[in-house]
């Protein structure tokens, strides 16, 4: 048979699919219109959801009533789309290899070969200096030192914290806490030091939680495609979990509860801020029940899944706008 003629038809997924995947595209060819469409692809939009996190703070304080405020916080979602964005695209340039042992990761465009490397990093690089422009003209330094310290730790975690066991956990769920502080900086407000315990601790809580998901998906090749989970045992991950839910829950309910803190910005319906303390006990044991039973590989697609956990979130969200706008 002549292969080169397009007579051999290639199996999807299969290596032979793979390699022609990305040699079809090692020079570059693909128009300018599959190539945007993938970059944003790569962006991965569905990711953004994360970035809500910037709202939490201004809602806390009770200011998202203010135009100005509302707008700035609106600018920081923004900003830390186009900078996660920019990592996302960096992270898949660079792993590409890795990503085509991965079932799922393999279908990405720059795994797959329908966006080059070149391309993908040029976009990044693109993107974060647009985040740090606009960070400026929003809260000056204060915003841009949190988008650099995010961007700083991503491409520090791409190339090498990525390999240190529990170090790379941090790493990752800082990306969380900087959005979360991000919202603060965007609007001038002074971040509760229970703010940022329930920050922390529940960006470990779920990033230990995707990694569990992937320990056990994965199975024994675990190592192949992110060589720091051949280092964690599963009863380390569910110690870890329980640890980080602990602690999280726990914050919550000391910033609820606090005089300082959510009942310094509160109406004077204080019940509602203290009653928001059940759906996030509940929605926390959910996640946990779902991860350690083996249901979930990223806690954080649930909230695009789960109906359980949507309903939860959505008592939470009335119980506390009640309680501070109320």
């Amino acid at each position: 048979m002549n292969t080169t003629s397009g007579l051999v038809r290639a199996v999807p997924g299969s290596a032979v699919s793979d390699r022609t995947a990305v040699s079809s595209h090692k020079d570059g060819g693909t128009p300018w219109g599959g190539t945007l469409w993938n970059i944003v692809l790569t962006m991965r939009p569905r990711q953004w959801v994360k970035n809500l996190l910037v709202f939490v703070a201004p809602a806390a304080a009770g200011v998202l009533t203010s135009r100005l405020d509302l707008l700035r916080s609106l600018a920081a979602f923004g900003i830390f789309c186009a900078v996660a964005s920019g990592v996302y695209l960096m992270n898949d340039a660079v792993d590409a290899e890795a990503d085509r042992l991965h079932p799922e990761k393999r279908a990405r465009p720059v795994a797959s070969g329908a966006l080059t490397s070149t391309r993908a990093v040029a976009a990044a690089a693109l993107l974060m200096a647009l985040a740090l422009v606009s960070a400026w003209f929003v809260a000056r330094w204060a915003l841009v030192l949190v988008i650099g310290v995010y961007a700083l730790i991503s491409i520090a975690y791409t190339f090498r914290l990525k390999r240190e066991p529990v170090i790379e956990l941090a790493a990752v769920a800082s990306g969380f806490v900087l959005r979360a502080i991000a919202g603060g900086m965007a609007t001038h407000i002074p971040l509760s030091s229970w703010f940022l315990a329930v920050a922390s601790f529940g960006a470990l809580f779920v990033v230990t939680g995707k990694r569990a998901g992937e320990h056990r998906r994965l199975g024994e090749p675990r190592g192949q495609h992110r060589k720091v989970l051949a280092t964690y045992t599963a009863s380390f991950l569910r110690s870890t979990l329980t640890l980080t839910a602990t602690v999280t829950v726990t914050a919550y309910c000391l910033w609820a509860f606090d005089k300082g803190g959510l009942q310094s910005h509160a109406s004077h319906h204080f019940v509602w801020i203290q009653l928001s303390v059940i759906p996030i006990i509940l929605g926390t044991l959910h996640m946990l029940r779902l991860v350690d039973a083996g249901l979930v590989d990223a806690p954080e697609s649930l909230v695009f899944h789960d109906h359980v956990l949507q309903m939860l979130g959505a008592f939470w969200v009335v119980m506390f706008s009640i309680g501070i706008y109320g």
